[in-house]
């Protein structure tokens, strides 16, 4: 038999089944329904509206997975969902016609009638999605010149196409944020005086000047009517090799030194811009590692070292991207730092040479669904952020860099333009999650590594009204339920595919319980596993399995740390929606050695829940029962 892993998650969400709290003549008003949006990977619904579902009263023995979605768990407060305004998304977008043009910025921006965009990562100075001739700075001068005084400085050329779409970009979507990022200082400020490899001068009048450099593009870009709200130093400092586009290998020392010397800057000329630092992937590419120079440290803890030393005292947060590692990176960074922020900042959807246009737009759909718009998000980022934003039908312009990357919208050579997978990834929470969204408690079966399941993520805005995110990472259709206070609602979705489920606020949805964060517990099994250790919260897991069919007397016992009032137990086997316990025994115990039984019964489906009145340190859950499946235990919930 193939050994599966079970898992305990501390604290997610619960089915209010059996409390008395809010219902409709109390509340005055009915259960509401919830509208959907979907999108397929075979392109037959393109953000289609379907008809909305209403929630009812659950339904014992339900066999389907149960998504529970929780308000009262909350998480990181949301910036925005976007791209890139590159120089290249400029050049093609000037190539439609005014009327077309403004039709694509409306379908990008506008938050009624299109995405509602609203966060732009935008380059300073030249990218590899250039469309000049030559790569360039906003202080160029001859080689072997220097100009410490920026007499030089000068966004001419973002004046003439790019300032014009960002100001009609915020014209549209008046929340829209502002990040931006320089892919290489100026030449002359630089080891090989190039934008393309090389690293900073290491001297402190590179590291002033390199500073009031940044601070002269934020006042540019505020005095030409687009305020930035954030700042990083250098895009990808540890990308050091010569690629042919702006490139700088900025240690960790280095960058410490340019926002140590940035950060008195900004706080007087702009307060409202704030330093987020790293912009980098979630781990170190070996390619990077392969470019540090024989005995140095390869900095794969990069992050960790910047936020610890005195620069982390300037810095927001940290920012990542897709192109390397896993989106867990940033959960552990938020574990070490959790007064710090964490941001996505780029991820480009591409394609193989020779894919057709079908088989691409389903690959990026599903990948960037499960790994981008979900993976992301419950790992505590407060943005996402694609790369370009638009690009013509060969993936350009560009110089230097990839050949196979697409946009969320292509401009196609008739003077039209198409929209792509990554304007409906994004427009999936764009449209729906609002700035100022909070992400709130939702469980969630799948993985960032496909495992065929459902996954989701769940936020709350600011007007009160939820919405839920849900990925079907199987090929064939799946049907699962949604749970919020005391209804849910049944969904099918087609296989691949990305919905968003939206609902008002409603006390008929709230059963007046809330998840007890369980910090500091721990937890124990028989049998006995050696990785048996009890989650801090919804999006961390233990790892346990009884290795073997259910059998009377296994259990998993919690430590909370302390005495602690509950109201209900919730039991959920996840995923492994066949594994619950058929018949189950949940005691407590104010010693971990005398213990009073609560409440048993007999498992009918994924998700029980116990309601009691207790108040204990020690909690156990006992498999009474006997079958042939085995016994799986994916979230332990503990309401007050």
């Amino acid at each position: 038999m193939t050994r599966r892993v079970l898992r305990l998650v501390a604290v997610g969400a619960a089915v209010a089944v059996g409390l008395t709290g809010f219902t409709e003549a109390q509340a005055g008003e009915s259960a509401p329904a919830a509208r959907v949006w979907v999108t397929t990977v075979d392109g037959a619904e393109l953000m289609h509206e379907r008809a909305p579902v209403a929630f009812g009263r659950p339904v014992a023995g339900n066999p389907n997975v149960t998504i529970t979605v929780d308000p009262s768990r909350e998480f990181q407060t949301m910036d925005g969902f976007g791209a890139s305004i590159t120089d290249s998304s400029a050049a093609v977008l000037y190539r439609l016609s005014p009327a077309e043009r403004d039709k694509a910025m409306r379908a990008l921006f506008d938050p009624a009638k299109g995405d509602g965009v609203s966060f732009l990562r935008q380059p300073i100075g030249s990218s590899d999605f250039t469309a000049a001739s030559s790569h360039y700075s906003l202080d160029d001068v001859p080689a072997g010149q220097q100009d410490f005084a920026l007499r030089h400085f000068s966004i001419a050329r973002d004046q003439e196409r790019i300032l014009p779409l960002l100001r009609r970009a915020k014209q549209l979507n008046p929340q829209l944020k502002i990040m931006a990022t320089p892919w290489s200082p100026p030449a002359w400020m630089k080891t090989n005086g190039s934008l393309v490899g090389g690293s900073l001068i290491d001297d402190p009048a590179i590291y002033q000047a390199y500073a009031r450099y940044l601070v002269r593009f934020v006042l540019a870009y505020a005095a030409n009517g687009v305020p930035v709200d954030y700042l990083t130093v250098q895009n990808e400092p540890q990308n050091g090799g010569e690629h042919g586009y702006p490139t700088t290998a900025m240690r960790v020392a280095q960058e410490a030194k340019v926002i140590e010397a940035l950060g008195p800057l900004l706080r007087v000329a702009s307060p409202r811009t704030k330093i987020i630092g790293y912009d980098h992937n979630w781990a170190t590419h070996p390619n990077d590692v392969a470019n540090v120079p024989p005995g140095q440290d390869p900095e794969t803890d990069y992050p960790y070292q910047l936020l610890s030393g005195p620069a982390g005292k300037w810095l927001a947060g940290t920012a990542y991207h897709c192109y390397y590692g896993e989106p867990a990176a940033q959960s552990a960074l938020h574990d070490a730092f959790p007064g710090k922020g964490i941001w996505f900042t780029e991820c480009s959807g591409s394609h193989g040479p020779n894919d057709p246009p079908a088989q691409f737009f389903r690959d990026t759909l599903k990948w960037h669904a499960r790994t981008i718009a979900i993976g992301t998000t419950r790992n505590w980022a407060k943005s996402v952020v694609n790369w370009n934003i638009a690009l013509d039908a060969t993936g350009g312009p560009h110089l230097g860099g990839c050949d196979t990357c697409t946009g969320l919208i292509t401009v196609q050579p008739g003077g039209t333009f198409t929209t792509n997978a990554e304007y409906y990834t994004i427009g999936h929470l764009s449209r729906f999650v609002k700035p100022g969204a909070v992400r709130v408690a939702s469980t969630s079966f799948g993985t960032t590594g496909w495992n065929g399941q459902i996954m989701d993520v769940a936020f709350r805005n600011p007007d009160g009204s939820t919405a839920l995110v849900v990925h079907n990472e199987n090929d064939d259709p799946r049907t699962f339920t949604v749970a919020a206070g005391g209804r849910t609602f049944d969904y099918t979705l087609p296989g691949g595919s990305l919905a968003t489920f939206t609902w008002p606020r409603s006390r008929v949805l709230d059963d007046g319980l809330r998840l007890l964060p369980l910090r500091g517990a721990t937890a124990t099994s028989l049998p006995a596993s050696p990785d048996a250790k009890l989650a801090v919260d919804e999006d961390a897991s233990t790892r346990w399995s009884a290795g073997q069919a259910q059998e009377p007397g296994q259990y998993l016992q919690v430590d909370l740390g302390e005495q602690r009032r509950f109201r209900r137990v919730a039991i959920d086997s996840g995923g492994s929606i066949g594994d619950y316990a058929r018949a189950w025994q949940v005691s407590v115990s104010d010693d971990g050695t005398s213990w009073r039984v609560l409440a048993s019964g007999t498992g009918t489906g994924q998700l029980t829940n116990v309601d009691v009145k207790a108040r204990a340190r020690y909690l156990r859950v006992t498999n009474t029962g006997t079958s042939g499946s085995w016994w799986s235990l994916a979230d332990l919930r503990l309401y007050a």
